[in-house]
């Protein structure tokens, strides 16, 4: 009952709204209601505003809230690696994935499910930084991330490979070059990411080392407004090397390799660094660690 009472904690918190805390844990309002109430009385603190609505949480309640989550989790690992030693694992791998990286991810992910065939997962398109609150939150068992600058504390890096980008447009017209640079790609009509998203910011980081600056005329916040612009015949862009064997072979598309200079990111798997790890996540790490990336290098 103590578990069940952190999970409507949680869920309170996460949902901002009593009704649809209630409803994400499949109970009533009033047995959510009671659940938060004794769980006040159990701990001698209120953890709670409570309003005509919900109105936030309590300093103590704050606190609680951290402890809630890691027990929760604590206590789910220990339930699928129980229910993993007899039947198979179980339960959710939660997984959040920077956009460019989720095209990269679909062999890996089937493997995963054919060697689970109870766990299902959900992947979650997210930011570098929310990957990372997540992880410290413990709502994500894993990220798929950047690997860059110095490894965060408390947390584990998997390299997966290098990504590398391309410069793509529509086919067609004069011979097409073997490679291209930056600067000539930055002197062509671009569809890229808005400047907020981090393969933006790689991109424009490429382009001022190349000495080019490129204004493109449209920006869109998903990688699926971008190859929409560039199957329009209109407009080119520049996007990661393993979007090429899922987008590139599209009819009247071609992808280029960009050069001068040769422009790559590390990418791997961000777990907690933390014994014992959620089963789920700890499955998924070691099949991720003996993963193959050659079949993504469509563009080497």
């Amino acid at each position: 009952m103590f578990v069940r009472q952190l999970h409507y904690l949680v869920a309170v918190a996460r949902e901002q709204h009593f009704g649809r805390a209630a409803e994400a844990c499949h109970v009533t309002q009033p047995t959510l209601s009671a659940g938060l109430r004794k769980l006040e009385e159990e701990l001698g603190y209120p953890l709670v505003v409570r309003g005509h609505r919900f109105m936030g949480l309590t300093e103590h309640g704050a606190r609680v809230l951290a402890w809630a989550q890691r027990i929760i989790n604590d206590y789910d690992g220990m339930r699928q690696e129980l229910a993993g030693s007899e039947a198979g694992l179980t339960g959710i791998l939660r997984l959040g994935c920077v956009p460019p990286m989720l095209p990269a991810l679909s062999g890996l992910l089937t493997a995963f499910c054919e060697r689970h065939p109870l766990v299902r997962v959900q992947a979650l398109s997210m930011s570098a930084l929310a990957i990372q609150r997540g992880l410290d939150d413990q709502v994500l068992d894993a990220g798929v991330s950047y690997l860059t600058g110095t490894q965060p504390p408390k947390l584990h890096w998997l390299p997966f490979y290098e990504e590398r980008y391309m410069f793509v447009r529509a086919a067609g017209g004069d011979d097409l070059p073997a490679r291209i640079s930056w600067a000539e790609a930055a002197r062509s009509p671009l569809c890229l990411l808005t400047p907020d998203m981090q393969n933006r910011q790689i991109i424009d980081e490429a382009l001022a080392t190349a000495g080019a600056v490129s204004v493109p005329r449209i920006e869109a916040n998903t990688f699926f407004g971008v190859w929409s612009m560039v199957c329009s015949g209109a407009w080119a862009s520049i996007v990661p090397h393993t979007h090429i064997a899922t987008f590139g072979r599209m009819a009247g598309v071609c992808a280029i390799p960009l050069i001068d200079p040769d422009w790559r990111r590390p990418v791997g798997l961000v777990t907690p660094d933390r014994d014992p790890l959620a089963p789920v996540a700890a499955a998924f790490r070691k099949l991720a660690a003996r993963w193959s990336w050659n079949g993504e290098d469509a563009a080497s």
